[in-house]
């Protein structure tokens, strides 16, 4: 018999028994499907939250006010102004692998546009706040260095705030009002999305700080310089972990600390957040992982034990074909190419189960749908060698029958 033979052989014997070799392949086809959705959603979830990390800028440190202890009572976080933008402007002095050191002041108001209006957060910022955050404007321009410097009434804002309070206009050359103050759009950012934590990164208005600060967001009275947080920028190629250890040490001795005391700002490194979340999105990848493994691992057995039985009712049949002068590896092929044929049948079936389940999930979720073809092959391969192991005894007993035993078999 010619391995076209045995495979044709084996195929027809599955045809025959479609509802047993259908619920065979049911483990195989769930464990597949399992693995291909496993892949596809979690690189789809690692892909979104990389790219939430990178729309807040690349290699950034946020520097905010941290707690400080007074008449012995320690105050929460940003109970105090601890910062202030000459501190922003002493880190990118004397720290050399900062690229740019941002102050910013953020605050709410509602806008005013003719007779529309919005509620939307306000950032009171330079120029280097855009640098930090790698963001550019998608139509318009910036603020100019001079209008930062005099504090005149300019504004650019997220396409949000744009749509909202100017849906059927261009909101460039446009005057909108926060709270009293009267300023003039001259740009629109590029779209942004959602931040980590949820929030609508697009809907924004940032003005120039020394046209925010005081006008549209309170100023501090104690210290007039104060600022709500600072993004540090570290250039590419430097470490992250160096620099935030260069900018505690910097505060600290401008804020006359003593070793005994505790740092009254904080430093948050958003590569370690990044880290620590893509870390979470293998851990569940690896749950996963296992589940399918052992759905696979069950279809195995299940078609073991359909093989077995297979060989149980066709024992007459097998001494006929010894008896006529089939080899036993004629035998043994036929037998492995039933138990790798429905293994790769419920494999290519699990694929496309799986590719539609990932795809409603990301839908669903929101999230980038990411399928690998790495993925597809390694289903399919793993799917064909759990045919053959499973597969393996029942077609060696099929081949050691005796012929003249398996004749006498009823």
């Amino acid at each position: 018999m010619t391995l076209f033979d045995s495979i044709l052989s084996a195929l027809d014997a599955l045809r025959l028994h479609k509802l047993r070799s259908a619920l065979t392949m049911l483990g195989i086809i769930i464990g597949v499907a399992a693995v291909i959705a496993m892949v596809a959603v979690g690189g789809g979830a690692r892909e979104q939250v990389v790219a939430q990390i990178r729309s807040l800028g690349a290699n950034l440190l946020l520097v905010t006010p941290g707690n400080v202890t007074q008449s012995g009572v320690r105050l929460g976080a940003g109970a105090a102004s601890t910062l202030t933008d000459e501190d922003a402007a002493a880190i990118m002095r004397e720290i050399p692998s900062v690229q740019v050191s941002a102050p910013y002041v953020r605050g709410s108001a509602q806008i005013v546009a003719g007779g529309a209006n919005w509620a939307s957060l306000i950032f009171a910022a330079d120029l280097g706040w855009f640098e930090a955050r790698e963001w550019d404007v998608a139509h318009g321009r910036l603020f100019e260095p001079d209008e930062v410097a005099r504090g005149v009434l300019v504004a650019v804002v997220g396409q949000t705030v744009a749509n909202n309070l100017f849906p059927d206009a261009d909101p460039l050359g446009q005057s909108i009002r926060l709270g009293n103050v009267p300023f003039r759009i001259v740009g629109v950012m590029a779209r942004k999305g959602q931040s980590t934590w949820g929030q609508d990164q697009d809907d924004v208005v940032i003005v120039p700080m020394g046209a925010g600060r005081g006008r549209v967001i309170g100023r501090n009275l104690a210290k007039a310089r104060a600022v709500g947080a600072v993004y540090v920028k570290v250039r590419d190629g430097e470490s992250l972990a160096a620099a935030e250890s260069e900018v505690k040490a910097l505060l600290r001795q401008r804020h006359r600390l003593q070793p005994h005391q505790d740092d009254d700002f904080n430093v948050r490194n958003l590569a370690e957040i990044a880290a620590t979340r893509e870390a979470s999105a293998r851990t569940l990848a690896l749950l996963l992982a296992a589940v399918a493994g052992v759905s696979l691992a069950v279809g195995g057995i299940g078609i073991m034990n359909i093989m077995l039985v297979s060989v149980t009712e066709r024992t007459r049949e097998i001494g006929l074909r010894l008896a006529i002068g089939a080899r036993e590896r004629d035998v043994m092929r036929q037998f492995l190419f039933e138990a790798t044929g429905l293994a790769i049948i419920g494999g290519a079936v699990g694929i496309v189960i799986g590719m539609a389940v990932a795809y409603v999930t990301a839908l669903w979720a929101g999230w980038p749908l990411l399928i690998e073809a790495r993925a597809i092959v390694l289903a399919v391969a793993f799917s064909g060698l759990v045919g053959v192991f499973f597969g393996w005894y029942p077609a060696m007993r099929a081949s050691k029958l005796d012929p003249i035993e398996a004749l006498r078999h009823t």
